[in-house]
């Protein structure tokens, strides 16, 4: 008896191991699940030259500051899909882009989709307030990194550089180098693919425009 007892332990302890590490797996093969993009959206992304990241990622925090010097952070926008441009007025790629994303965002910006322009000048206002006067740029809101960090942060190595952001705050592609934005090509996809994530457009307020 003293001899049969072990042996039905360690056969409980094996079974019980065994059942744990089914749960583990179960959990993990869940998760993957969960954070995999399906493949036809990925490749929606690539075929407009934008870049998936998947499993997507939660963005830094980080802060910015708009043309009235008010301070605000990326989760001030969560709820809503943020399409995040860092750009500077010496980058001339970004001048050839920006009218296109001022369109973008006076066709699809709003309760749903934020277009968000960060200008990296360490001048700030006033250097970009006529570089938006020069462009005719009327939808898009002057925000403003003074520090010039916002690169670094976010690992970007050139301009123009566009993060896209989904509603839960996570990066879902990126995009390094000029794009035509309010093409119907990209509009299409961004509408497909991207604004799906902004299912609960109320929970985060509109920033207006100038």
């Amino acid at each position: 008896m003293s001899i049969v007892a072990p042996n039905r332990s360690r056969r409980g302890l094996l079974l019980s191991g065994a059942a744990a590490l089914g749960v583990v797996a179960i959990i993990l093969g869940i998760s993957l699940t969960m954070y995999r993009a399906p493949p036809h959206e990925m490749a929606a992304l690539s075929a407009i030259g934008i870049t998936p990241i998947a499993p997507p990622k939660p963005v830094p925090t980080f802060s910015f500051v708009d043309e009235a010097g008010h301070t605000f952070r990326l989760a001030d926008l969560k709820g809503r899909a943020v399409l995040l441009n860092l750009w500077a007025t010496w980058c001339a790629p970004c001048r050839e882009e920006m009218p296109s994303l001022d369109r973008l965002q006076a066709k699809l910006g709003g309760a749903r989709l934020q277009v968000l322009a960060v200008s990296i000048d360490r001048q700030g206002v006033s250097v970009v307030r006529p570089f938006y006067r020069d462009l005719g740029l009327h939808s898009l809101g002057i925000d403003l990194d003074p520090s010039g960090r916002a690169p670094s942060v976010f690992g970007i190595e050139g301009l123009p550089a566009t993060l896209l952001i989904d509603a839960q705050g996570r990066e879902i592609g990126r995009k390094v180098g000029p794009l035509q934005w309010d093409s119907a090509a990209v509009t299409d996809t961004l509408q497909h693919v991207f604004l799906r994530s902004a299912s609960n457009p109320q929970t985060s307020e509109e920033r207006n425009s100038p």
